[in-house]
């Protein structure tokens, strides 16, 4: 059920943040691209705290029953705002540690398991795999803005 380029990106697509960002000044990291926009750390932040809401919706639907999911806002979510005030190694310690968990969890599931669903508030019916692969396709959209920000 799982899908090798799912397990690849799973296991390795985080890690370009730190050499995206590793030669960036905390003024970098903080400028906002206009005013209401997210800086760089704030996505960085973001990416953490999603991987917290990504392991609690497997959770979610590991228990059955095709859980409908509110859409996630992260602006006002004090877990989010808390995070924007973490050094930028802090982050960095927790993306990886949570990938971590994440791995163990989505790699060690029965087939069985991966076919369990939720259901998104736009994307309508989404079994564990796929739920997989838009954790990682909005990771990788924050990567890219991460990497415009950067070099912009």
């Amino acid at each position: 059920m799982l899908y090798s380029s799912l397990i690849c990106r799973l296991k390795s697509q985080h890690l370009a943040l730190s050499e995206i960002v590793n030669h960036l000044d905390e003024k970098r990291l903080n400028h906002q691209p206009e005013p209401g926009k997210w800086s760089i750390k704030d996505n960085i932040a973001h990416l953490v705290i999603y991987q917290h809401v990504f392991i609690g919706r497997v959770h979610q639907m590991l228990k059955g029953g095709t859980p409908a999911f509110n859409a996630y806002r992260a602006d006002d979510e004090p877990d989010f705002l808390q995070a924007r005030e973490l050094p930028l190694i802090e982050l960095n310690r927790k993306l990886i540690g949570n990938r971590r968990q994440i791995l163990e969890l989505i790699t060690n599931l029965p087939d069985d398991d991966l076919l369990l669903q939720g259901t998104h508030p736009k994307y309508g019916t989404l079994t564990i795999t796929e739920w997989t692969e838009f954790f990682l396709l909005h990771e990788a959209h924050h990567l890219f803005t991460i990497f415009k920000l950067a070099k912009g």
